[in-house]
């Protein structure tokens, strides 16, 4: 599985292939990590000890490491997928499909057709892999159809909402 990590202003891809190593930004580490209770891990990194204080989740943590306090922020391929299918990459102007970023059950559609939307509201709530994913509105737009309905399976790239 791969992750963007965020440490400050860098961002670094990590690669989690097998479970004693990981590849950071294309360079192979060896990795032991050990859970010691609910907020302290212990770490060997190429052979070097760490323990770490982890608070946090939802791809926000809070990481004391060595004395330092890290603000870390991960999101994974498919968190980014979604990002991009709620409209990170969107057009200022004219017709938007919100589609279905993998195939899953629709919870909610909080919004009707006529509503006016603004950019980040939740459009459709989406269940996939036991979890529930909110397709947010890219811009300020009206909803122009409503293609689903609450517990309705959809596939990945089915269209769901259109705005206008």
């Amino acid at each position: 599985m791969r992750y963007l990590t965020t440490i400050g202003d860098k961002t670094y891809t990590i690669d989690i292939n097998q479970d004693d190593e990981v590849v950071i930004d294309g360079v192979k580490r060896t990795l032991d990590l050990r859970a010691i209770d609910d907020e302290l891990y212990s770490l060997l990194l190429d052979n070097r000890s760490f323990e770490a204080l982890v608070e946090g989740g939802d791809g926000e943590y809070r990481v004391l490491l060595n004395g330092v306090l890290y603000y870390v922020q991960v999101a994974d391929e498919r968190a980014k997928r979604l990002a991009e299918a709620a409209g990170a990459f969107s057009p200022t102007s004219g017709e938007i499909n919100i589609k279905s970023p993998m195939p899953g059950l629709i919870v909610a559609v909080p919004v009707t057709e006529g509503q006016k939307v603004k950019k980040g509201q939740v459009v459709v709530v989406l269940e996939s892999m036991k979890m529930e994913n909110e397709l947010k509105a890219p811009r300020e737009a009206t909803v122009s159809a409503i293609k689903v309905q609450p517990r309705q399976a959809v596939e990945q790239n089915q269209v769901l909402v259109v705005l206008s």
